[in-house]
This record gives C-alpha cells, sequence and structure tokens, in this order.
C-alpha cells in the first residue's frame, strides 16, 4: 500500500532535542509543517521551536504509538536510537532514513564491514571484545592505533589511543566494553560529503567540507575544500554508493580521510564513518547555500523535490564550544557574520552553544 503524501500544514517528528531536531524544526516551519519532537530529555532545545513535544523514554512503547499516530513521517537527529524504536514507530508511520541505517551506522564494526562491501577503503581494523583480543589486535595493526566503542562514540569520545608503552589492560577498562581497534590513517587533511537522497531515488550532493578537529570535536569547516576536481567527483560517487545501497531518504553525511596517493599517484579517500543525519560540518550550508542541509532533509523525508545546493561564496564555519558562546555581542556586530545560536543556558567545556557562518564572496573566473 503506497504511503500517504505529505503537505504543507501536516506534522513531521522528530526523534531527539538536541541542536540538530531544533534546527530541523525551524526549517519544517519554513516550509509550513508543524512538528513533534520526541525526546527524554527536559531540557531539550529543540522543545522551545517545536510545535508539540513529548518527553519519555525511546523504549516507552505506548508514548511512541502515540507519537507516531499524531505524525505524518518520522526522522531523527541522531543515529543513538535504538533500533527497536525505529521498528515500533514504522508500524504507525514512515520512517525515514530507515532502520537500515541505524542499525548499520550506530555499530563502528557493522559500519566499517558495510562500507568494504562496497569496495570502499576504510582505516584497518579488528574487534576487540576482551584484553586478550586488545593484545592480538595490537600485534596486528600496531602501534599508534586507536581504540573505539563500537557503539555510543562522539565528538571523540568513546576512543583511547594505544602508543608506546600502553598497559593495554588499563587501555581496554577505560572504554569497559566491546570496541574495535583501528590502525591510524596518515592523512592530508578531513573532509566530509554531505548528500541527499529521495523517496524517488534523487539524489544531491554539497562541495566537499573540509574539516579541523580540536580535541576531537569539529572546530571548523571551509568551503573549497583544498582537494583536486577528481577527488571532489569522487567523494559525491562514494556517498552516493552508500546512499543507494542503504535505500536511504534523507541527508547523510560520510566523513573521509584525504590521503596521499601510492606512489605518486592520485590522493585517496578513506572512509572514516557514516552518519545517518544532517551533521555539524554542514552548518555552513545555513546562510552559505541556497538550501540548507535542515531544508533538504525535511524536503527528502517529506517526498518533496530536493533543491539546489548551489553555495554562495568562499565559507568559514566556526563551531562556539562553551564559553566561546560570549562573544555573540561582537560576532552580531560583524558584517558578512551569521549567528545562531542553540537556546542552551549553561556553557559548559566541550558543549556545542552556537555556530558562526562567514561567506566570502569569491574573484569571478576568466
Amino acid at each position: 500500500m503506497a504511503e500517504p503524501a505529505v503537505s504543507p500544514g501536516d506534522t513531521l517528528g522528530i526523534l531527539g532535542g538536541g541542536q540538530l531536531g531544533r534546527m530541523i524544526a525551524m526549517a519544517a516551519a519554513s516550509l509550513g509543517l508543524k512538528s513533534h519532537v520526541f525526546c527524554p530529555d527536559a531540557d531539550s532545545p529543540a522543545f522551545e521551536v517545536a510545535d508539540a513535544h513529548t518527553m519519555a523514554d525511546y523504549r516507552d512503547e505506548a508514548a511512541l504509538g502515540r507519537f507516531a499516530k499524531s505524525v505524518s513521517v518520522v526522522t531523527y537527529e541522531f543515529e543513538n536510537v535504538p533500533a527497536e524504536t525505529a521498528a515500533v514507530l514504522a508500524r504507525h508511520a514512515p520512517v525515514r532514513p530507515n532502520g537500515d541505517a541505524l542499525r548499520t551506522s550506530q555499530d563502528r564494526l557493522i559500519e566499517k564491514q558495510f562500507i568494504r562491501s562496497l569496495g570502499l577503503e576504510t582505516a584497518p581494523f579488528v574487534a576487540v571484545d576482551d584484553p586478550g583480543a586488545l593484545a592480538r589486535a595490537v600485534a596486528q595493526l600496531g602501534r599508534p592505533s586507536i581504540l573505539k566503542t563500537r557503539r555510543f562514540g562522539y565528538d571523540g569520545k568513546g576512543q583511547a589511543m594505544v602508543r608506546e608503552g600502553s598497559d593495554l589492560a588499563v587501555v581496554f577498562r577505560s572504554l569497559g566494553q566491546k570496541s574495535i581497534l583501528e590502525g591510524v590513517v596518515p592523512f592530508v587533511r578531513e573532509v566530509s560529503m554531505i548528500v541527499a537522497r529521495g523517496v524517488d531515488g534523487g539524489f544531491r550532493a554539497y562541495e566537499l567540507n573540509e574539516n579541523n578537529h580540536s580535541g576531537g570535536i569539529l572546530a571548523t569547516t571551509t568551503l573549497p575544500a583544498r582537494v583536486s576536481p577528481d577527488t571532489e567527483r569522487l567523494a559525491a560517487e562514494m556517498a552516493r554508493r552508500i546512499a543507494d545501497a542503504l535505500d536511504y531518504v534523507g541527508v547523510l553525511t560520510v566523513e573521509m580521510f584525504v590521503v596521499p596517493g601510492r606512489n605518486g599517484g592520485p590522493e585517496r579517500l578513506v572512509v572514516n564513518e557514516i552518519a545517518p543525519r544532517v551533521h555539524n560540518s554542514g552548518h555552513w550550508t545555513l546562510g552559505g547555500a541556497a538550501t540548507s542541509q535542515f531544508e533538504q532533509h525535511v524536503r527528502a523525508v517529506c517526498g518533496w523535490p530536493l533543491g539546489s545546493t548551489q553555495r554562495f561564496g568562499a565559507i568559514q564555519m566556526r563551531n562556539l564550544i562553551g564559553d566561546d558562546v560570549g562573544a555573540w555581542r561582537t560576532i552580531l556586530a560583524e558584517p558578512g557574520a551569521s549567528l545562531h545560536l542553540y537556546g542552551k543556558a549553561q556553557p559548559r567545556p566541550g558543549r556545542k552553544m552556537g555556530h558562526v557562518t562567514r561567506v566570502t564572496p569569491e574573484p569571478r573566473k576568466g
């Protein structure tokens, strides 16, 4: 049976109440949609801009059922929503992206196996379930290497470096769960490709983002990225291969490493991880592109035509982390700066409070 069409005036359901959910809800409102946010956290920033919200656990089937029946389509703002939650919701409303995308992306081992199955390169990796397995994995991959939890890692959390002299038992205990050991990739820069795929398989790619991290947290994103046109095209092709394989609907982010070519050959792209959602490195699209990633995601999950990904100029997006947000007044006075604050009351070290995007006109070619 065909799924009902989504029209302006209908309600978009959003799982997760953080800043990404907030900006999705704001984009939905600009397209004449209502939003209903489901999140267990009382201080969720998205609650402030949604038409309705439900505060309940992601495993509360009764609350999930009521939520799903109140909306026309469900999406999510982060990949750690339990896959069982998506299955419960799918009995009542379309869930986009689908549960397969959640299951694949929320376990680093499954994710890397999936990426490899598509013929794409990743860092070398070995599953680690106990300290003995870590010792064997280190013997195989060498040091330095990186031990990562298989689940629930973000912004540099859930990771530990394995260096010369590291006590492997201590390193394993520091994470305390099943993990994956990854070899270190000798990259020259980190990039991300943000793409959108529609219900009908239509596809749009934004230009490649060049990303710089500090303490495991994204600090800045700049465009254009310092890569060749062939690398730019390859990144979009790789992301499309992933999206098609997942029968994906919505905005998808693929984080990659740019690696020097072998024996003087062309530079290579190594997939780091995928995020089945809008992404911090795409915040520049708010004010920097014809269609923001948030509007694009709403268009895609509602089955509407995808928008233009045209970039307006040279871009720098900077995260405002912790006390950085105290410069808000200065930023507002800066010509060409676009400020977005997330409505979080208390700055803390490592907490994303907002971002600022600066767009500079590029010189005409020719």
